[in-house]
C-alpha cells in the first residue's frame, strides 16, 4: 500500500493499493472520523452519492460490484447519479442537474459526494460538492491514470464554458483519494498514454527521477510501475499544491504545455484528448524555448525522445494564430500578460510571463 498525504485546507491521503475497491467503505469512515451508533453497531443515517459516467456506471458501479457493495457494508445509503461523460457534458448544465437530483434526495451537509470515474468525473463532482449547501464533502476515486496523477489532487473543480475550458469552478479539496491500479486493466492503450503525458509533466517540472523511470521502461502494460510511476507523480503535485493551494506562484508550473494544450483541444472540438494535447503542448513550448535561448541546456530533443518512445502523436493540426486566439480566454492571463511555464532543464521548469501579443509568435516558434 501506498499512502501519501496531502496538508492543504483540508488535510487528507492518497491511498494507493490494488483491491482497495472492496475496502472503500471502511477507508472512507476512518478517515472521516465516521462512527457506528453504540446502540445498533451501524452507521445511522449517512447519505453518500457516487457520481459516475456511463461508462464507468457499466463496468463498476452496479448495485452487486464492489464499490457499492463496500459502501452498503459499512453502513452508507448509498445512491447513484450517472450522466453521459465526455467534455460535452462538462458544463454547467449538469451541476444543476447533479444539484437537483441531492436536493431530491434529501442530502444535507453532512452527506457525502463520491467521484467515480475519470478527470471530468472528477471535476464535475467536485465543483457540486464546491457548491451544494454552500460545501459538502467528497471522496475521489479515480479510475484512470490521467485522473489519479492529476485531477484527483490538489483540490481544482470546474467545467467548461462556450468561450473554454474550466473557466468555471473552485478550489476544494476531497476529504480522501483512493486508487485501485487493477480499474487500469481496462484502460485502452490511448487513455493509459493521457496519464504518462501527464506524469511526463511532473517529471519535468520537478522530478528527473520520473523521466529517468519512464526512459527505461518500453511498455506501459505493467501496472506495478504505473501505480509507482502515478505515486512519483502524485508527490510532485503534493509539494507544489502544499506551497501554493490557490495557485498564485509554483502551483503554475502544474500547467507546463497547459495554455497551448487547452487551445488544442477545444480547436479539434474535444476530439484530441486532454493528455495527448498536452503532450503536444509541452513539445511545442520545449522546442520555443530552445530556439529564443530561455533554457540552460536544450531540453526539447530528449522531451520528444521520451513522448515518441511511447508514441504519442506530436504534429499540431492547428496554427499558431488558432491556438494564441484561444489562450486569449486562458485562465493564466492576467490583463494584457500571459504566464507560461518554460523548461530550464530537464527537471526543471520556470514562469515566464509574456505579452499576449507576443504568445502567437512564441507558439510559431515551437511549431514546426
Amino acid at each position: 500500500m501506498i499512502k501519501i498525504p496531502v496538508h492543504a485546507s483540508r488535510d487528507y491521503d492518497v491511498v494507493m493499493n490494488p483491491g482497495i475497491l472492496q475496502h472503500s467503505g471502511f477507508y472512507i469512515k476512518e478517515s472521516l472520523g465516521l462512527k457506528d451508533d453504540p446502540l445498533t453497531g451501524k452507521l445511522e443515517g449517512k447519505k453518500i452519492c457516487i457520481v459516475t459516467d456511463a461508462t464507468v456506471n457499466q463496468l463498476y458501479a452496479q448495485p452487486d460490484q464492489t464499490l457499492f457493495l463496500s459502501l452498503r457494508a459499512a453502513g452508507f445509503e448509498v445512491y447513484k447519479f450517472v450522466f453521459q461523460g465526455g467534455e460535452e457534458t462538462k458544463s454547467m448544465e449538469t451541476i444543476e442537474q447533479i444539484l437537483d437530483f441531492l436536493t431530491s434526495k434529501n442530502f444535507t451537509r453532512t452527506d457525502l459526494l463520491l467521484a467515480f470515474g475519470g478527470g471530468i468525473v472528477g471535476d464535475v463532482t467536485g465543483f457540486a460538492a464546491a457548491t451544494y449547501l454552500r460545501g459538502v464533502e467528497f471522496i475521489q476515486v479515480p479510475t484512470t491514470l490521467l485522473a489519479c496523477v492529476d485531477s484527483s489532487v490538489g483540490g481544482k473543480t470546474g467545467v467548461n464554458l462556450r468561450a473554454g475550458k474550466n473557466l468555471a469552478g473552485a478550489f476544494w479539496q476531497p476529504s480522501l483519494v483512493l486508487f485501485d491500479p487493477n480499474v487500469l486493466e481496462t484502460l485502452s492503450y490511448d487513455l493509459k498514454l493521457d496519464g504518462i503525458a501527464e506524469a511526463i509533466k511532473a517529471g519535468m517540472i520537478a522530478d528527473k527521477l520520473i523521466l529517468e523511470a519512464i526512459q527505461k521502461k518500453r511498455t506501459i502494460d505493467d501496472p506495478e510501475f504505473l501505480t509507482t510511476l502515478a505515486a512519483m507523480a502524485v508527490e510532485v503535485k503534493r509539494q507544489v499544491v502544499e506551497e501554493d493551494e490557490r495557485d498564485h506562484g509554483s502551483r503554475q508550473l502544474l500547467n507546463f504545455g497547459h495554455t497551448i494544450a487547452h487551445g488544442i483541444e477545444k480547436c479539434s472540438n474535444y476530439r484530441i484528448s486532454h493528455g495527448h494535447a498536452v503532450a503536444i503542448g509541452m513539445k511545442i513550448v520545449a522546442i520555443a524555448s530552445d530556439r529564443l535561448g530561455w533554457t540552460i541546456e536544450k531540453c526539447s530533443e530528449d522531451l520528444i525522445e521520451i513522448l515518441e518512445r511511447f508514441g504519442f502523436p506530436l504534429e499540431c493540426p492547428f496554427s499558431a494564430w488558432e491556438l494564441a486566439d484561444v489562450a486569449l480566454s486562458d485562465k493564466k492571463r492576467r490583463g494584457d500578460n500571459i504566464t507560461l511555464v518554460i523548461p530550464v532543464t530537464m527537471g526543471k521548469c520556470r514562469l515566464k510571463t509574456i505579452p499576449v501579443s507576443k504568445l502567437e509568435q512564441f507558439i510559431a516558434y515551437g511549431v514546426k
